[in-house]
C-alpha cells in the first residue's frame, strides 16, 4: 500500500536568521490543494508553519495600512478580509498575530488572480474570467472598472488570461495578460511569445513578446514582473517595451513581494498538460541540468543572487501568491473547518 504524500518544508541555512533580522513573516497561497499558509518563527527560532483550508485560494494583498495587521485573500467564489484581532504587544499562546476572516464578499467563480488596495482604500482585483479589472459590490458579484483596449466586451470567456496587477502611486497602473486575444480561451495558443503588459492609465499595450507573464509590481521606480514561461524575473523598460531579466529561478514563477532590497518570488513545478508543457522554461531547466522546484526564492535586487530559499515537497507542487507580513514574528490563522471560529468573539473599542 502506497503511503499518502505528506508536506515537507525545508529552508536554506540562513533563511530563519534572515526572517528574524528583518522582523518578517510571510503568507502564501496554493490553489492546487486549497491552502493558505503563514510562515514565521517559533519562540525557539525554528520555522513556524500555520495553514488553513480555502477552496482555490489565489490572490493575496495587504490591507491599506500595510502594517501586517490585515490582508485580503481570493478563493473559489469569495474574497475574504483577514484582520488581526490582537492589540499591540498582546499574545495568543506564542502567536503575536491572530488573523480572522472578518469580512467576506461573494463574487461567484470569476477566477480572481492578483488583488491590490488603491489609494482610496478600494480593493481592485483581476477578474480573469471576464478579462477586466473590477472591485467588489454590495449588490452584485462585481463592478467592472477597466478592460484592455483589445477586449471588445465583457464575457465569461477568459479571452486573454488577464492575471497580474501593479499599482503606481496608489492607482492601477500596469497589468499582464498571456495574450492580446479577443475570443474565448484565445490565449492558450499564444503561450510562447504572446504575453503583453498594458498601461491601464494610457489604455495601451507597452510591452509584447513575453511568455505567460505574471505578478507585475512597481518597486524602486521600476516595473518588475515574472516572465513565467522562461523562468526569468526582471524589469520592463517602459521606453522600449523590452524585458530585462535580472535572474533565473528553477520553476514556474508566480507571486512577487518586496522587502527592502529583496524580492520574494514564488516558484512552482510546471504541470504536465497543454497549458504548461512545451514552454521555453523546459529548455532552460535542461540547459542548467536542474529540476523545477516549488517554493520561495529570496533574491537580492542589487545582484540578482538567490540568497535564501524555502522549498515545498510532497503535497504542494504549485504556489500562486506571496505577501510579506512586516513586524510579525509568529502569525496564526482562523479558518472555517474547526469550531474555533464560533468561539472567537472580539469587541471593538
Amino acid at each position: 500500500m502506497t503511503a499518502a504524500p505528506s508536506l515537507e518544508i525545508s529552508t536554506s541555512r540562513q533563511l530563519l536568521a534572515w526572517l528574524a533580522e528583518q522582523q518578517l513573516s510571510l503568507a502564501l497561497t496554493t490553489y492546487q490543494i486549497g491552502k493558505l499558509f503563514s510562515l514565521g518563527l517559533k519562540p525557539n527560532g525554528e520555522l513556524a508553519v500555520f495553514e488553513r483550508t480555502f477552496n482555490r485560494c489565489m490572490g493575496l494583498c495587504p490591507t491599506a495600512d500595510g502594517n501586517g495587521n490585515g490582508f485580503y485573500l481570493s478563493s473559489l467564489y469569495q474574497i475574504w478580509r483577514f484582520q488581526n484581532i490582537l492589540g499591540p504587544g498582546e499574545m495568543a499562546d506564542s502567536y503575536d498575530r491572530l488573523y480572522v476572516p472578518q469580512l467576506g464578499t461573494t463574487t461567484g467563480d470569476c477566477d480572481i488572480h492578483d488583488m491590490a488596495v488603491d489609494r482610496d482604500g478600494q480593493l481592485v482585483f483581476v477578474n480573469t474570467l471576464f478579462s477586466c479589472l473590477a472591485t467588489t459590490s454590495a449588490t452584485h458579484s462585481f463592478r467592472p472598472l477597466w478592460r484592455p483596449p483589445f477586449i471588445s466586451r465583457l464575457a465569461a470567456e477568459d479571452r486573454c488570461h488577464l492575471n497580474g496587477l501593479a499599482l503606481r502611486d496608489g492607482l492601477p497602473a500596469y497589468v499582464t495578460a498571456v495574450s492580446a486575444s479577443d475570443a474565448a480561451d484565445g490565449w492558450r495558443e499564444r503561450r510562447h511569445g504572446g504575453g503583453v503588459v498594458i498601461d491601464v492609465q494610457a489604455n495601451e499595450v507597452v510591452a509584447t513578446g513575453l511568455s505567460m507573464p505574471h505578478s507585475p509590481r512597481w518597486n524602486q521606480g521600476r516595473l518588475w514582473l515574472c516572465n513565467s514561461g522562461t523562468g526569468e524575473f526582471g524589469t520592463i523598460d517602459l521606453q522600449t517595451g523590452t524585458f530585462e531579466p535580472l535572474t533565473f529561478c528553477a520553476g514556474y514563477l508566480r507571486g512577487v513581494a518586496f522587502h527592502g532590497d529583496y524580492a520574494l518570488l514564488g516558484t512552482s513545478k510546471p504541470r504536465h498538460n497543454k497549458t504548461f508543457s512545451g514552454l521555453p522554461l523546459d529548455e532552460a531547466l535542461a540547459q542548467r541540468n536542474v529540476e523545477a522546484r516549488c517554493g520561495i526564492q529570496v533574491v537580492d535586487l542589487r545582484t540578482g543572487d538567490a540568497v535564501h530559499w524555502i522549498r515545498f515537497e510532497g503535497l504542494v507542487d504549485e504556489l500562486y501568491d506571496v505577501i510579506t507580513l512586516p513586524g510579525v514574528r509568529n502569525p496564526s490563522l482562523i479558518g472555517f473547518v474547526s469550531d474555533e471560529i464560533r468561539r472567537l468573539i472580539s469587541i471593538e473599542g
